[in-house]
Protein backbone atom coordinates (compact mmCIF):
# COMPACT_ATOMS: atom_id res chain seq x y z
CA UNK A 1 0.00 0.00 0.00
CA UNK A 2 1.21 3.42 -0.78
CA UNK A 3 1.77 5.91 1.46
CA UNK A 4 0.73 9.64 0.79
CA UNK A 5 2.20 12.42 1.67
CA UNK A 6 0.37 16.02 2.19
CA UNK A 7 0.88 19.37 0.88
CA UNK A 8 -0.04 22.64 2.14
CA UNK A 9 -3.27 22.51 -0.16
CA UNK A 10 -4.25 19.89 1.23
CA UNK A 11 -4.35 20.65 5.12
CA UNK A 12 -5.99 23.91 3.74
CA UNK A 13 -9.18 22.18 2.23
CA UNK A 14 -9.33 20.17 5.43
CA UNK A 15 -8.87 24.02 7.06
CA UNK A 16 -12.24 24.86 4.81
CA UNK A 17 -14.12 21.93 5.06
CA UNK A 18 -13.70 21.02 1.74
CA UNK A 19 -15.73 18.00 1.14
CA UNK A 20 -13.65 15.79 -0.82
CA UNK A 21 -11.11 16.02 1.39
CA UNK A 22 -12.65 15.00 4.18
CA UNK A 23 -14.15 12.12 1.93
CA UNK A 24 -10.57 10.80 0.68
CA UNK A 25 -9.48 11.64 4.39
CA UNK A 26 -12.04 9.14 6.12
CA UNK A 27 -11.21 6.74 3.16
CA UNK A 28 -7.52 6.65 4.27
CA UNK A 29 -7.35 6.63 7.55
CA UNK A 30 -9.93 3.85 7.44
CA UNK A 31 -7.76 1.74 5.05
CA UNK A 32 -4.94 2.30 8.14
CA UNK A 33 -2.93 4.62 5.73
CA UNK A 34 -0.79 7.10 8.05
CA UNK A 35 -0.03 10.47 6.07
CA UNK A 36 2.94 12.25 6.47
CA UNK A 37 3.15 15.59 6.82
CA UNK A 38 6.70 18.08 6.46
CA UNK A 39 6.69 20.41 9.18
CA UNK A 40 7.37 23.30 6.77
CA UNK A 41 3.62 22.77 4.82
CA UNK A 42 2.17 22.53 8.93
CA UNK A 43 4.10 26.24 9.16
CA UNK A 44 2.33 27.10 5.75
CA UNK A 45 -0.59 26.24 6.77
CA UNK A 46 -1.18 26.93 10.66
CA UNK A 47 -2.53 30.18 9.87
CA UNK A 48 -5.41 30.73 13.15
CA UNK A 49 -5.66 29.23 16.58
CA UNK A 50 -7.22 27.27 17.93
CA UNK A 51 -7.38 25.41 13.67
CA UNK A 52 -8.83 22.72 14.80
CA UNK A 53 -10.05 21.15 11.13
CA UNK A 54 -6.32 21.27 10.73
CA UNK A 55 -5.69 20.21 14.17
CA UNK A 56 -7.31 16.92 13.62
CA UNK A 57 -5.82 16.08 10.14
CA UNK A 58 -2.06 16.32 12.37
CA UNK A 59 -3.45 14.23 14.96
CA UNK A 60 -3.80 11.29 12.05
CA UNK A 61 -0.33 11.49 10.58
CA UNK A 62 3.32 11.66 10.90
CA UNK A 63 4.66 14.99 10.97
CA UNK A 64 8.48 14.69 9.32
CA UNK A 65 11.15 17.92 10.17
CA UNK A 66 14.08 19.06 7.48
CA UNK A 67 17.47 17.80 9.21
CA UNK A 68 20.74 17.77 7.59
CA UNK A 69 20.41 15.42 5.02
CA UNK A 70 16.83 16.61 4.17
CA UNK A 71 17.95 20.18 3.60
CA UNK A 72 20.80 19.34 1.59
CA UNK A 73 18.92 17.04 -0.61
CA UNK A 74 16.16 19.62 -0.95
CA UNK A 75 18.39 22.22 -2.21
CA UNK A 76 19.68 19.93 -4.80
CA UNK A 77 16.71 19.06 -6.13
CA UNK A 78 15.47 23.24 -6.10
CA UNK A 79 18.62 23.13 -8.35
CA UNK A 80 17.78 20.09 -10.93
CA UNK A 81 14.67 21.62 -11.18
CA UNK A 82 15.45 25.40 -11.29
CA UNK A 83 13.26 26.73 -8.69
CA UNK A 84 13.82 28.31 -5.26
CA UNK A 85 10.53 26.81 -3.59
CA UNK A 86 11.83 24.64 -0.58
CA UNK A 87 8.88 23.70 0.94
CA UNK A 88 7.71 22.04 -2.34
CA UNK A 89 10.75 20.61 -2.95
CA UNK A 90 10.98 19.26 0.46
CA UNK A 91 7.71 17.57 -0.09
CA UNK A 92 8.25 15.94 -3.07
CA UNK A 93 11.98 15.15 -1.95
CA UNK A 94 10.26 13.23 0.87
CA UNK A 95 7.62 11.81 -0.97
CA UNK A 96 10.19 10.05 -3.21
CA UNK A 97 12.29 8.67 -0.49
CA UNK A 98 9.30 7.09 1.21
CA UNK A 99 7.70 6.12 -2.34
CA UNK A 100 4.23 8.41 -1.45
CA UNK A 101 2.16 9.67 -3.56
CA UNK A 102 1.24 13.40 -2.87
CA UNK A 103 -2.12 15.19 -2.60
CA UNK A 104 -1.81 18.91 -3.22
CA UNK A 105 -4.38 21.59 -4.19
CA UNK A 106 -2.11 22.49 -7.53
CA UNK A 107 0.10 20.49 -9.09
CA UNK A 108 2.20 23.82 -10.15
CA UNK A 109 5.87 23.36 -9.19
CA UNK A 110 5.09 19.77 -7.84
CA UNK A 111 4.86 17.95 -11.16
CA UNK A 112 8.33 19.75 -12.34
CA UNK A 113 9.88 18.72 -9.33
CA UNK A 114 9.08 15.25 -8.95
CA UNK A 115 9.84 14.86 -12.68
CA UNK A 116 13.54 15.28 -11.01
CA UNK A 117 12.73 12.78 -7.80
CA UNK A 118 12.57 9.49 -8.86
CA UNK A 119 10.37 7.40 -6.74
CA UNK A 120 7.83 9.77 -5.90
CA UNK A 121 3.73 8.13 -6.57
CA UNK A 122 1.06 9.92 -7.77
CA UNK A 123 0.42 13.18 -7.51
CA UNK A 124 -3.15 14.00 -7.25
CA UNK A 125 -4.97 17.14 -6.67
CA UNK A 126 -8.49 17.96 -4.75
CA UNK A 127 -9.94 17.65 -8.49
CA UNK A 128 -8.73 14.14 -9.26
CA UNK A 129 -10.89 13.11 -6.08
CA UNK A 130 -13.78 13.68 -7.24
Amino acid sequence: MAGVTLDTGALIAAERNDRRFWVWWKWQTSRGVVATVPSPVVAQAWRSAPNVCVAMVLAGCREVAMDATASRRTGELCAAAKTADVVDAFVVWGAAERRDDVLTSDLGGLAILAAHAPGVGKIRTLDDLG
